[in-house]
């Protein structure tokens, strides 16, 4: 059987499956429960039908992503009941009930699951190509690797601040500070959302590796997920900005997402010109 159209088959099975939950339970977080686990499953469609080393490689990779981001999501508490993403909760207040239905139906649950498929698809693209794996190949899961490890670190040091602030709280003190600014969070405002848009950009790669061909349509999954993920940083940011006065300084200084040098204060500026 096509393997394209089991994977599309499958997508559509599971956008049913989380919409109908969503509806039943009232939380709205289904296709995130899913999101690490589905890739899995589409790219190894593609590399049982296909069995070459390149397929074999891509799904490999694509598993230890799953693993990383399985785990991650799980320890936070999204995989138990109650275990909603935050922001659904702020965006249903403001909405209307009709209105946040349909974004439920038509965003949540269809467009996402569409984008995750989309963004698996370069493994469709590597199935057709002739050139055998190679060095191309290496360095790309080399690079894909280092994205992971860097993923890997910035949820590490979220992880162990969100545990001091719950300590914090626990002991009756309010954290100071109320968010993340050190470490990788001292380079980039959101260093975890970088390195996993960076890792479906290389996963692309591989089918610029196999085919020869430098732009092709599957490249799209790789653009929708950075579209969505500006979007989702920018409404991220404005929550966090009405919680935390001092949070635009922070971003005046702090690279959105590539990480990079931070940029000093006017105050610190001052500081250092000649008298």
């Amino acid at each position: 059987m096509d393997p394209l159209l089991v994977c599309l088959a499958l997508c559509g099975a599971i956008t049913a499956a989380t919409w109908l939950a969503s509806v039943v339970t009232h939380e709205y977080s289904w296709v995130d429960r899913i999101w690490s686990i589905a890739p899995v499953a589409y790219v190894w469609v593609f590399a049982a039908a296909d069995l070459s080393p390149r397929l074999l490689l891509m799904a490999t990779l694509v598993t230890l992503w799953g693993i990383r981001l399985t785990f991650n999501f799980a320890r936070k508490g999204g995989y138990r009941p109650g275990g909603e993403d935050y922001r659904w909760a702020v965006l249903r207040e403001r909405m209307s009930p009709r209105a946040f239905a349909w974004f439920n139906l038509g965003f949540i649950s269809i467009y996402q699951n569409a984008l995750i498929l989309a963004f698996c698809l370069p493994a469709f693209t590597a199935a057709g190509g002739t050139a055998a794996l190679g060095g191309w190949d290496l360095a790309l899961a080399a690079l894909f690797l280092a994205f992971l490890v860097g993923e890997t670190v910035a949820d590490q040091q979220q992880w162990r601040f969100h545990l001091w602030k719950a300590a914090e709280r626990e002991a009756g003190r309010v954290p100071r500070p109320g968010f993340l600014q050190e470490g990788l969070f001292r380079i980039s405002r959101h260093p975890n959302f970088f390195f996993e848009q960076a890792q479906w950009w290389v996963f692309a790669g591989f089918a610029v590796s196999a085919t020869g061909v430098w732009l092709h349509w599957t490249q799209v999954g790789a653009l929708l997920l950075t579209l969505l993920f500006l979007g989702s940083t920018a409404f991220t940011e404005g929550i966090s900005r009405s919680r935390y006065p001092e949070y635009e300084a922070y971003r005046r200084r702090t690279s959105a997402l590539v990480p990079w040098f931070p940029r000093r204060s006017p105050a610190d500026v001052e500081a250092h010109q000649p008298v």
